[in-house]
């Protein structure tokens, strides 16, 4: 089976709504190939973010999904990971969200899940793909009684709520924590607020009135300065950000400083490990996350698995490598043992134990790791060349590896999404890597010009 993807990307298929690939009709086309490859008796879970274009997207997927002859679960506005649960549990055979994740409102997209609550890997979405194609599945539409039909979940919102309080030890509660959490408009707004106030904690609740179009908006995982604020405005004890499908989640401390997800696993790396929860006695991380994870976690016996950038990467490594942590710098963090994908609010329940345990503030827990100075910079280029096929390029990162050393690092790799180049550098001199990155940009720019 072929691997070459044309529509989807390292997660799922994503753009402006309304603009090819995001389309009713692809929608449509997509619906009809899930159901033909996972079974046309089968059941499909879909659920949305909260965007407007959701509406337009459940439809025409619902259709695809009915014209094959299977089943169509409605479940409404739920976070990423609790469609993948509610999949999972429900035992069908497949589960689609309609989300663009951190992206704005105008933005949408769809992923999709195999029946065990894991995201597809290449081939399968390659053959969905195949079975896309115009005039594919034309002679398979189902007909008469063999047409779909579709049912709305009404309590797929209280079953992950109650997934989530199973992840949180039963010992414990959140009496006497006061805590912002900023749901950023989206998925999350209903099932945060109220998870955390059912495990006893007093709850400021920001970016909990979805519009259609403010998901995302100066708030949220990707924009925390709005949760930072609120902290400190209400004196909390921390604050909880996630993004607009709730698969990702930053922290702040009392005082105001963003904890991001190398912190986060760290702290809960330490803490697994010195309870001997952590298998493998490893982490799995994406090659962005910063040296100081890695330093941190060395120094307590504790190795890094590096991974492409992606959270699906991510899983898969956990999984081939019987691992039960890992997670992205961005904030996808994933506990194998309590899920199959990246959930902000499993994440967020985890830290919480840790600090009732041990009686800890976040600020203190997070001083564990020492973050190195990272330099991100995104180049935009006129066309992707294979990196190996660009000699200045190379010669150019050699020469900054060469002259950071031990000290630094220097990722250049092309965005999954965008007609750009991203140039990561690591090392103990912030304006020095301005220099580097400069250098390297230049002759980029230079070496993928037009022909």
């Amino acid at each position: 089976m072929a691997n070459e993807r044309r529509l989807f990307g390292t997660d799922g298929i994503r753009g402006p709504a309304g603009v090819p690939p995001m389309t009713p009709d692809i929608a449509l086309r997509l619906g009809m190939a899930v159901a033909a490859h996972f079974g046309r008796r089968g059941s499909v879970v879909i659920g949305k973010d909260t965007r407007l274009s959701g509406y337009m997207f459940e439809t025409a997927l619902a259709a695809g999904v009915c014209a094959m002859g299977a089943e169509v679960l409605l479940v409404g506005p739920l976070p990423t990971p609790g469609i993948a649960y509610i999949t999972r549990s429900m035992r069908a055979d497949a589960g689609v969200v309609i989300s663009a994740s951190h992206n704005p409102f105008a933005d949408n997209g769809i992923k999709l899940f195999a029946a065990d609550g894991f995201k597809l890997p290449d081939d399968v979405e390659a053959h969905l793909e195949q079975l896309m194609e115009p005039g594919a599945l034309d002679e398979r539409v189902a007909r008469g009684r063999d047409i779909g039909k579709a049912a709305r979940i009404d309590d797929a919102a209280g079953r992950y709520l109650t997934h989530l309080k199973h992840s949180f030890p039963s010992s414990l509660e959140l009496d006497g924590l006061k805590i912002v959490v900023d749901c950023a408009h989206g998925a999350a707004y209903k099932v945060a607020p109220t998870v955390l106030r059912e495990l006893g904690a007093t709850v400021i609740a920001i970016g909990a009135g979805p519009d259609g179009v403010n998901i995302n908006d100066a708030c949220g995982a990707v924009h925390p300065q709005a949760m930072c604020r609120a902290v400190v405005e209400h004196g909390a004890d921390l604050g909880i950000a996630l993004d607009g499908d709730a698969d990702r989640v930053v922290f702040s401390d009392a005082r105001g400083a963003v904890v991001d997800g190398d912190a986060i696993l760290a702290i809960c790396a330490l803490d697994m490990h010195a309870r001997q929860a952590l298998r493998g006695a490893a982490v799995v991380a994406t090659v962005m996350s910063n040296m100081g994870l890695a330093r941190c976690l060395a120094g307590h016996g504790i190795g890094v698995v590096r991974t492409p950038v992606g959270d699906r990467y991510v899983v898969e490594a956990m999984v081939q490598g019987a691992y039960n942590l890992g997670g992205e710098q961005s904030g996808h963090v994933v506990f194998l043992d309590h899920g199959t994908t990246g959930d902000g609010m499993v994440a967020a329940l985890q830290v919480l134990a840790i600090m009732q345990r041990s009686g800890r503030a976040l600020a203190d827990l997070a001083s564990v790791m020492t973050r190195y100075p990272q330099l991100l910079r995104a180049i935009p280029v006129a066309r992707k060349v294979p990196l190996d096929l660009l000699p200045q390029l190379g010669a150019a990162v050699r020469a900054a590896e060469a002259e950071l050393g031990d000290d630094g690092r220097v990722l250049v790799r092309y965005s999954g999404t965008e007609a750009s180049l991203r140039v990561m550098l690591e090392g103990p001199d912030l304006a020095r890597l301005e220099e580097l990155a400069g250098q390297i940009g230049d002759v980029a720019r230079q070496e993928l010009a037009e022909p």
